[in-house]
């Protein structure tokens, strides 16, 4: 009956490749941080080398992550939380998952990677990418996160470099 052994694991997987927010940032969120009108959910004391307390961002709800978190049920324990969960207990959970699939060397922060990618896929500016996954320095950003692949790159950029007039 306790709460961490109904965690559900499929909505903050989605919410964690949608929203591109650490286990951490998704697990703090309060009703009181969403925004209904704008789909958008404030992340409070969003991590950073330089300001931890304090380093709020407001972040937009993509896909159908605010259809997600809206059918969350609030816990007697913490009803302000909409994910009351432990971050470590979601990470043991994804770790177990991992061993009963056999697979290895998949770690949850890799889906932070995976959302940044999939933004960048999707043709969002790099300055707008670092602004949902809480970057300040692109660089970081763009060595680290977006993995793109250069061949299928390749292939739709040299067709569209074609299709431009080079006068």
């Amino acid at each position: 009956e306790h709460k961490s052994a109904k965690i559900p694991y499929g909505d903050i997987l989605q919410i964690s490749l949608l929203t591109a927010m650490r286990i951490s940032e998704i697990t703090r969120i309060e009703w009181t941080d969403l925004d209904h009108k704008n789909k958008t959910v404030i992340i409070r004391d969003r991590k950073d080398p330089n300001d931890k307390i304090g380093n709020d961002w407001e972040n937009p709800l993509l896909g159908g992550s605010y259809e997600i978190i809206m059918k969350q049920k609030k816990y007697p324990e913490q009803p302000e939380l909409i994910f009351p969960y432990n971050p470590r207990s979601v990470t043991a959970g994804w770790k177990e998952l991992e061993k009963k699939l056999n697979i290895s060397n998949l770690h949850y922060h890799g889906l932070r990677r995976e959302a940044a990618s999939r933004l960048a896929k999707m043709g969002l500016p790099i300055n707008i990418i670092a602004r949902i996954t809480g970057h300040k320095n692109i660089n970081i950003l763009h060595n680290i996160y977006a993995q793109i692949d250069i061949k299928e790159f390749g292939k739709k950029g040299y067709a569209k470099y074609l299709k431009e007039d080079i006068s």
